[in-house]
């Protein structure tokens, strides 16, 4: 029996504290198995991959310079928006994690890399490394889930505005990168302030996105199109295709990673006020899931497909989740854990279906697994610290609620 078919209803009500440390300290020794281990395959692999990528670029922009022909204008327009993706997804996320600042090379590392998106590096560093990872599936602290737009969890009030947010999701993934850039600066949140409440910081930051945003579309719209003279409309498409294809795709790979069925969320007073390394652990493998396919798939995505070694390691390099994900999935196992993978295409389902039955009132559509109990699941994990009576009393509720639902 594996891990996803394992007492799914009771995601961590059979844990005790000590179970969850002892996981932990597992974790740790695979860490630092992977930190003893890195050396210059690693640093190899993704220069390999800059190469790759900066030569695809080139080579596309340069096949563009001929799009008025049509076959001219499909391969270059191709190109650049895999380069776009391998830009976003394994360079330039995983460089800005941190993930190759071991190798002390100045020109990859995340102090100085800067990357092909509407995002300041400073900026998305701050909310996705530090904000996001630290509240990670934590409703109302961590804005990459549901982007700060749309309603996550059931225990979050439902409104009629809610029955928008399938129509705002399509529109954010259609303008994915500006979608990020704004809520880097938190738009949202200071432009319903008064002005004279608005901290400097805010400004700054502003400033920066935008100054951003006009070096890249004077880049990608202007500049190019101009280079290819005749050819400037056809060359002017094909980087709006470009970019508009790297934003379904990178909105496609991080909604597989936080927001199929099954995946939890927390509540933020669910979380214990000093949260142990084994608790950290353990909320970010309940509230990751994988994409299982091929390696080409595996560099596409970033190694994001391994979104829960990632969210369990953020920092190690993004090649070796693949190898160390049979160690952590063995351990999910080991502790009755249900690790969530499968194939893009299904988890992209899960997740849509999942924005869809939240736009409803609670009980207007069935979820897409048996298990959909995050209160209950919220409750176990605040009991994980708690005594045993407190534990075998949550977990029996939980089975009555999980056996009351349709299969």
């Amino acid at each position: 029996m594996t891990a996803m078919t394992k007492k799914p209803e009771t995601p961590v009500g059979h844990l005790t504290p000590e179970d969850v440390e002892q996981l932990g300290r597992e974790l740790d020794a695979i860490r630092q198995q992977v930190i003893d281990t890195r050396g210059e395959s690693d640093a190899a692999y993704i220069r390999r991959v800059i190469k790759v990528q900066r030569s695809l670029e080139l080579g596309s922009r340069a096949v563009l310079l001929a799009s008025l022909f049509p076959p001219a204008w499909i391969l270059g327009t191709a190109g650049l928006s895999v380069a776009k993706i391998l830009d976003n997804m394994e360079i330039g996320h995983n460089i800005l994690h941190g993930q190759w600042d071991w190798m002390r090379d100045p020109k990859i590392h995340s102090t100085t890399w800067e990357w092909d998106s509407a995002s300041t590096a400073e900026g998305w560093k701050r909310s996705h490394n530090e904000e996001h990872h630290t509240y990670t599936n934590i409703v109302g602290k961590d804005n990459d889930l549901g982007w700060g737009v749309m309603r996550v969890d059931e225990d979050q009030p439902w409104t009629p505005s809610c029955l928008y947010q399938p129509l705002k999701n399509f529109v954010n993934m259609c303008i994915f990168e500006y979608g990020i850039a704004m809520y880097d600066v938190e738009l949202g949140k200071y432009l319903k302030m008064p002005k004279e409440r608005r901290p400097a910081r805010f400004h700054e930051e502003l400033k920066r996105t935008l100054q951003k945003i006009r070096k890249q579309a004077t880049k990608d719209y202007v500049v190019h199109p101009l280079l290819s003279g005749p050819s400037f409309l056809t060359t002017f498409a094909a980087n709006v295709t470009a970019n508009f294809v790297r934003n379904v795709w990178s909105h496609a790979v991080i909604m597989c990673g936080h927001f199929p069925e099954g995946v939890e969320t927390f509540e933020l007073a669910a979380i214990p006020e000093k949260e142990t390394r084994g608790e950290w652990y353990l909320r970010q493998m309940l509230g990751s899931a994988n994409i299982s396919g091929s390696k080409l798939m595996h560099i596409m995505t970033g190694n994001l497909s391994h979104q829960i070694e990632h969210h369990i390691f953020p920092d190690l390099p993004s090649n070796r989740y693949a190898e160390i994900a049979p160690k952590v999935q063995a351990l999910f196992e080991k502790y009755g854990l249900n690790y969530h993978s499968a194939p893009l295409p299904k988890q992209v389902a899960s997740a849509w279906h999942k924005v869809l039955r939240l736009s409803f009132p609670n009980g207007w559509l069935e979820t897409t697994n048996r298990r959909n109990l995050p209160s209950q699941l919220k409750k176990l994990y605040t009991a994980a610290r708690g005594d045993a009576r407190s534990r075998r009393r949550i977990l029996k509720e939980l089975e009555a609620a999980a056996s009351a639902q349709p299969a």
